[in-house]
């Protein structure tokens, strides 16, 4: 499915501030039911403004990895016009939408949600009446794609404390997590969110400010806009191809992923999938001295089942109970085909928030399948002793 694009080049810059993650601030001018004097608006003297700044992420940045990490080093594939004509671009989509959920907890912080006020906001600015009490704030980007097909969904009713995303089951048939999960589900949109709990609006104005200029009492609040769907950008490295590979049937499926994902902890659900994606067979790609024929992929994920990506700061702290199948059909210039699977847990397990996965074949060793069907080439890995490519052995 195509996606919406951002830029060319994924630069290293945070527009307007300096973060490893995707920061938004939202500074929120917040009015009561009451007026008190000087009266407590922004602008027209009558509601709140929240401003959302226009905030650029960068694979850059985000990918800060404890271990030295240049994706750029490990990137042999590319993203030229024609992966962007047909995937779109391969970093996040720049949010211009945005979906509020208030919850008014009425005199006690942190208490269950008994009602939602649900706000659209489009472009930067926001504004709405609050009472005297204590709110809750979720916000996230609502989903733009190029096609007009939206893959993700939100589950609101099952519980107004917390708002679930999801994906549907494709009609691709999964090789793994069988015969709870027999298709693989389509990959999610770039999705962010922030949430904010006991945000006190009081009658003294604690924690307000006056501003002169606009006549006006001013709250300020920051919240973060984090990223809870993950980039992997995927490439099967073909060695001494020479035509014997001619072509994929431009899919690609990752197993072991999570279903779901809770917006408000950005927390990854329990149950695991296969996720499926677009590919293609991009020749005569150059990797150092050598000229390769590569298989690229870009996979938006939910991550690694029961785990907050973002809060993780080390690989040593991931705890994933899956294992993780990469798998492609190769198409072969007699007519044949056969699916090719890979085992990268442990590169799943060392970017846990998104990076590269990379295999490599070298067809001089790989006899060209006589009979179609997907034969199934199950490769073994082995790393070498520098920690760098891999090796497949038959």
């Amino acid at each position: 499915m195509t996606r919406q694009a951002q830029s060319p080049r994924l630069s290293a810059v945070l527009r307007r501030c300096r973060s490893l993650l995707l920061v938004a601030t939202l500074p929120l001018a917040l009015t009561a039911s009451c007026s008190p004097e000087p009266p407590l608006h922004l602008y027209d003297a009558q509601e709140v403004t929240m401003h959302l700044p226009i905030v650029d992420l960068s694979l850059d940045v985000y990918w800060d990895y404890d271990d030295p990490y240049d994706w750029h080093d490990e990137w042999y594939y590319g993203w030229d016009d024609e992966d962007r004509r047909l995937f779109g671009e391969q970093g996040y989509v720049m949010p211009t939408t945005f979906c509020l959920r208030r919850y008014y907890t009425g005199s006690a912080p942190r208490a269950p949600h008994t009602g939602v006020v649900s706000n659209t906001v489009k472009g930067n600015y926001f504004q709405e009446r609050y009472d005297w009490g204590f709110w809750d704030l979720l916000v996230w980007n609502d989903i733009q794609t190029l096609d007009g097909v939206q893959s993700l969904v939100f589950n609101e009713q099952a519980s107004l404390d917390s708002v679930t995303a999801y994906t549907n089951q494709s009609m691709r048939p999964a090789r793994y997590h069988a015969p709870r999960y027999t298709q693989a589900f389509y990959e999610p949109e770039p999705l962010f969110t922030a949430y904010e709990q006991a945000i006190e609006i009081n009658a003294d104005l604690r924690g307000f400010t006056y501003d002169p200029q606009r006549q006006a009492y001013v709250r300020t609040l920051y919240m973060m806009l984090r990223p809870v769907t993950y980039i992997y950008l995927t490439q099967v490295i073909i060695h001494n191809n020479r035509g014997r590979v001619a072509g994929i049937d431009g899919a690609a499926d990752l197993s072991g992923l999570a279903r779901t994902t809770n917006l408000n902890t950005g927390q990854a659900g329990t149950d695991a999938i296969t996720v499926y994606y677009n590919a293609r067979l991009k020749p005569n790609c150059r990797m150092n001295d050598e000229r390769v024929d590569i298989i690229g992929g870009r996979l938006m994920t939910f991550g690694i089942c029961n785990h907050r990506a973002n809060d993780i700061s080390r690989a040593s702290e991931v705890r994933d109970e899956y294992r993780h199948y990469m798998d492609v059909n190769m198409q072969f210039n007699n007519g044949m085909d056969s699916t090719f699977v890979f085992d990268v847990t442990d590169q799943v397990r060392r970017r846990y928030k998104g990076g590269i996965i990379t295999v490599e074949l070298n067809m001089d060793t790989i006899p060209v399948p006589q009979r179609s069907g997907g034969s199934g080439f199950d490769a073994v890995v082995k790393d070498y002793e520098d920690g760098g490519t891999h090796e497949f052995e038959m």
